[in-house]
């Protein structure tokens, strides 16, 4: 096969709204698999993932395949006419494998190998477990990469979700090898590690050795540099067989599925592999209004620059692997699934279609239940929302326009969170969510950026705590600000340099200038610790943090009012070019956020699509033609919205105008043609 085909755009292999899940039939028979694929058509199934645990089926022992019951499930799956995005089987060894070469299980810190009998006990260095990997997934694509029902390849399953570190041998001879191609000489690595500290000076690359088992603090460079290496490792693990799907399938779409923010692998990375980015979320009915869900759709959204996404994974009811697992309530289900929708997501798919009898997940809930009933109340909202999406094919392909930008880096993340800091309870990620929040709860639309991308097209950017900061992010700041942008610093924000060294000349020397202040020092607060802000003569609480600000051209917006640091700025925005630079040295309360971010929106003219009561979620998303607002009332009793124009809804066909009455727990979806 050659490279002449290109790879077809998902909406060319999957035009509708996708809807389906996980299905495992090689737990079941042949009576069972038409049974389902009958169920599948009722409910408006579209799509599903198949053989993502099937290696020890499918190669039963070392080099002799048997495809006959997968040949059989994709045959009854195309002739009801459902698609497939078939996995390559590789999510898991089978047994054989790890008897047969234990090198290629990872090995713990203690220097203990993992063993089978769970998933995922592979090291991503070890080469005979890729090389196990590159004959399954040519065996995979030989057989069915030009069959029909073949909508996309779905590579692995939810890198590093168990095992993101290996320290075997053959991992450490891999990071000396990466370390090689990263600084070229040892003189080169011993300067980017800062080994003139603590007599750490190396001669060899041979006598460097993984960051576990100190008496005392790891070096943060080579900590650093090792998280780096471990997600390159997985990540060159997925493009081997990426690689080798792109040859002999040009034309399918090759994806693996994420895990929310997850924390080792950086994933702006990641994406620019994949053609379609896919996630898998499990929100807890316990924290209530699903904040954190939104702003992993928006993450994910974002890691292609706004092109749609698929939900992956969610689950009809509860999971299994929590303390207690809580049963989504009646609607719920349907209306977090929408919320996918409006913020971007083209596919609404499940874990898993049909519940297990065995196993550790055989108490995760599933589209069909344990009661095998099709009257169930899970099934029902099942097929309820399935046929629903078959009305949304408009929709398909359409964007979401953001005019605010909050910075989102991984290497940061990794950097910040190292021990050793002025304060080492600080958590890169509420920063992130509290100020995410606010825009979540006045309905403005969110993007995540990379601080190097091009931020020209946004209003206003946030950067919270962005410790970890390159001269090159610093220059794309600078210019953001001075052609007119406006820039939102958070504490302890360009403090070091890519190797986690300090920038000198006084904090956060790369953006002094552009934030028209030095920072003298810091002054972490206490666990119960607390100091109050004044703004504009009202109060407010901080806590965490506090930075000694000296001003260099800003202004203060608020300052501290206790302590020995009373009457010190807390608060400054800084005229820089045709924009505003504003820095926040403290962690403020979500009142002082609120009237900080509701100011900026004020003078930005940046506004939700529609104004609505509390606790209702409101988006929109654009195709070249078409409007469409969801809105979303997480609320348990009805809410009325007033309406600015005339609209279809795009559940019931019918017209809405003046307004709009929400039953709780449920929402609709307003359209309207955007006129030339």
């Amino acid at each position: 096969m050659g490279g002449v085909q290109m790879v077809k755009s998902i909406p060319e292999m999957v035009p509708h709204i996708a809807f389906g899940g996980d299905y495992n039939p090689e737990q079941w028979g042949e009576k069972v698999w038409l049974e389902d694929a009958k169920l599948m058509q009722e409910a408006g199934v579209n799509l599903v993932s198949i053989a993502i645990f099937s290696w020890s089926m499918i190669e039963r022992t070392e080099g002799e395949f048997d495809f006959t019951w997968l040949d059989r499930v994709i045959s009854i799956l195309h002739d009801h006419g459902i698609g497939i995005s078939l996995a390559t089987a590789t999510a898991s060894p089978p047994a054989w494998l790890s008897k047969k070469y234990p090198d290629i299980l990872a090995v713990q810190q203690n220097g203990v190998p993992y063993q089978p009998g769970s998933r995922q006990h592979y090291s991503p260095n070890s080469k005979r477990f890729r090389n196990a990997v590159e004959k399954l997934v040519k065996k995979m694509a030989e057989r069915y990469g030009n069959h029909p029902a073949v909508k996309m390849w779905h590579v692995n399953n939810e890198y590093a979700c168990h095992l993101a570190e290996c320290y075997s041998e053959e991992s450490l001879q891999a990071f000396r090898q990466w370390l090689k191609n990263k600084y070229t000489t040892i003189d080169e690595l011993n300067k980017g590690w800062g080994t003139a500290f603590w007599s750490q000076r190396y001669n060899d690359w041979d006598e460097i050795q993984f960051p576990v088992n100190l008496p005392t603090f790891y070096n943060p460079s080579q900590k650093l540099d090792y998280k780096r290496f471990m997600n390159d490792a997985i990540f060159d693990l997925y493009l081997l067989e990426k690689n080798i799907l792109r040859e002999m399938t040009p034309d399918i779409p090759i994806f693996t599925n994420f895990m929310y923010e997850f924390k080792p692998l950086n994933y702006f990375q990641w994406a620019e592999e994949l053609d379609l980015v896919t996630w898998d979320s499990y929100p807890d009915p316990r924290e209530g209004k699903p904040y954190r869900h939104a702003m992993h759709h928006d993450l994910m959204r974002s890691l292609k620059h706004g092109q749609p996404f698929y939900l992956m994974e969610q689950v009809t009811s509860h999971v299994n692997w929590r303390d207690i697992n809580l049963t989504k309530r009646p609607g719920e289900m349907r209306l977090w699934s929408y919320s996918n929708i409006a913020r971007g997501g083209d596919g609404v798919m499940f874990f898993q279609w049909r519940q297990g009898r065995a196993g550790a997940e055989k108490f995760h809930g599933a589209m069909i239940p344990h009661s095998n009933n099709p009257e169930s109340r899970t099934y029902q909202e099942v097929k309820q929302l399935g046929n629903e999406l078959k009305k949304l094919d408009d929709l398909v392909g359409a964007r979401t326009d953001s005019e605010v930008a909050i910075i989102f880096e991984w290497e940061n993340w990794w950097a910040v969170e190292h021990e050793g800091k002025p304060h080492n309870q600080l958590s890169y990620l509420d920063q992130v969510y509290q100020y995410y929040n606010v825009f979540f709860e006045n309905n403005i639309a969110v993007d995540f950026v990379h601080p190097e991308q091009d931020l020209s097209k946004y209003k206003l950017v946030i950067a919270p705590m962005l410790y970890l900061m390159t001269e090159d992010i610093a220059e794309n700041l600078q210019t953001y600000v001075s052609n007119g942008g406006n820039l939102v610093v958070t504490f302890f924000s360009g403090i070091a340099n890519e190797n986690d060294h300090i920038h000198l000349g006084g904090y956060p020397a790369p953006i002094r200038k552009l934030l028209g202040i030095t920072v003298e020092e810091f002054a972490p607060m206490a666990d119960n610790q607390y100091n109050t802000l004044i703004s504009n003569g009202s109060e407010y609480s901080a806590t965490l943090w506090a930075d000694i600000i000296q001003l260099e051209g800003a202004k203060a917006a608020a300052y501290f009012n206790e302590e020995w640091y009373q009457n010190k700025p807390a608060v400054t925005v800084n005229s820089f070019g045709k924009g505003r630079a504003f820095y926040i040295g403290t962690n403020p309360d979500e009142a002082y956020l609120e009237n900080f971010i509701q100011g900026l929106l004020g003078d930005l003219t940046i506004r939700s699509p529609l104004s609505v009561p509390n606790n209702v979620e409101v988006t929109e998303r654009k195709t070249e033609d078409k409007q469409f607002i969801f809105i979303l009332n997480h609320n348990r009793t009805e809410v009325t919205i007033n309406l600015d124009n005339e609209y279809y809804n795009s559940l019931t066909s019918g017209k809405v105008s003046e307004k709009v009455t929400i039953p709780g727990t449920d929402l609709v979806i307003l359209r309207a043609d955007i006129k030339s």
